[in-house]
């Protein structure tokens, strides 16, 4: 501590634990739009395209299993990085968890464009 009685490390861990909270609302973000992407895609194209709905549908669905997931994930990487933060440790991103999101949001993104350039409407 120093002489005014203002403590570094703790005011570090603070900010820190401030920060996950942040990060933790930035996943039910992502997650909240993807929701609404899902609307968007399975719902709404469908009613305005002229071709078969099931394909816009399946996005759609796609889109909001990835939503949940990331709500899902939020809450277990907060979880993680507040347990790690008690003991003084850092708790990295696994990289399976980002591979994995990575991945499915380039596959809904190329099935999006293959459904917009084949889109008969």
């Amino acid at each position: 501590m120093s002489e005014r009685g203002f403590d570094q490390d703790r005011d570090a861990t603070r900010r820190t634990r401030l920060a996950n909270e942040r990060t933790y609302l930035a996943w039910w973000r992502t997650g909240l739009t993807a929701f609404a992407v899902s609307f968007g895609a399975g719902r709404l194209v469908p009613q305005l395209s002229g071709g078969p709905n099931w394909p816009f549908e399946a996005i759609g669905v796609t889109f909001a299993a990835l939503g949940a997931a990331f709500m899902a994930y939020g809450y277990i990487r907060q979880r993680d990085v507040e347990e790690a933060l008690t003991r003084g440790d850092y708790a990295p991103l696994p990289g399976r968890a980002a591979l994995a999101f990575a991945g499915v949001g380039a596959l809904l993104g190329l099935a999006t464009v293959v459904l917009v350039v084949l889109d008969p409407g």
